[in-house]
């Protein structure tokens, strides 16, 4: 890993996206004086102007009138990572395996410890149109990337409220969200992606990281049922466990000190 090998700057990027030649030369020349979380434009790399996600409300390249965009940047495509950052905030968290460790890591640097993020508007890193969806119908029996999907939510928002009561509050919707889209858009499966949704957000609210892929993909494939209501019953004892917990450990506190 770079910051172990002692490199003052990390570059990261996905495996599904190419920089423009100059893109590096056009981030190390746009350092900032103050720390900055940096990141390359994202840009479709089909029509190569326009932005894959919103950028600061720009469509294309076109449309921005200067150099760098403030506030808004798209981890891990074409990041540029100061290891004074690093040092910081520490390193992306392995135990999210997939999907979300960007995000998650994206909100520790520029919510939790306030460093300042920008995008480059002329380092260009050329990336696919986003294409996934929660509406597209997926395959129940190998969906497991799914899993992490729904139990890293739950850790990106207590990242980005730095509030446990404000995280459970937003994934609780988020999980009322996604159970409505399946529920009106997925056309196979509806029960059994429905009753699987509560494994994933009972292992979030428990902090269990434990599940690998294989285990992930016996379950899904596995014959026997599993009850919705037990499901559901699961993860909302898990949940006001976990509201009330605050309040049950000052009471025993409270009594031994008593």
């Amino acid at each position: 890993m770079g910051y172990e090998q002692g490199y003052e700057w990390i570059w990261c990027m996905d495996d599904d996206g190419m920089p423009k030649e100059d893109a590096l030369e056009n981030l190390l020349a746009a350092q900032p004086a103050e720390l900055t979380l940096m990141n390359c434009a994202v840009i479709d790399n089909k029509d190569r102007k326009s932005f894959v996600w919103n950028t600061g409300g720009y469509k294309t390249l076109d449309d921005v009138p200067g150099n760098i965009i403030d506030g808004i940047g798209h981890p891990f495509n074409g990041t540029f990572i100061n290891r004074r950052i690093i040092e910081r905030v520490g390193v992306p968290k392995a135990s999210f395996f997939l999907w979300g460790d960007e995000t998650e890591y994206y909100y520790r640097i520029v919510r939790r410890n306030k460093i300042p993020v920008c995008t480059v508007a002329n380092s260009i890193h050329y990336h696919p149109a986003t294409a996934f969806s929660v509406k597209k119908d997926w395959d129940y029996a190998s969906g497991w990337k799914m899993y992490y999907y729904i139990r890293n939510r739950f850790h990106i928002h207590q990242t980005k409220f730095n509030n446990k009561a404000l995280a459970l509050l937003h994934y609780s919707c988020f999980l009322l969200a996604f159970a409505g889209v399946t529920i009106v858009f997925q056309k196979t499966d509806r029960l059994k992606k429905l009753s699987f949704i509560m494994w994933p957000a009972a292992d979030a609210i428990n902090n269990n990281f434990e599940a690998l892929p294989p285990v992930i993909l016996t379950r899904l494939k596995s014959a026997e049922p599993v009850s919705l209501s037990d499901s559901i019953n699961s993860y909302l004892k898990t949940t006001w466990m976990n509201i009330l917990a605050p309040f049950t450990s000052a009471r025993t506190e409270r009594a031994a000190n008593a």
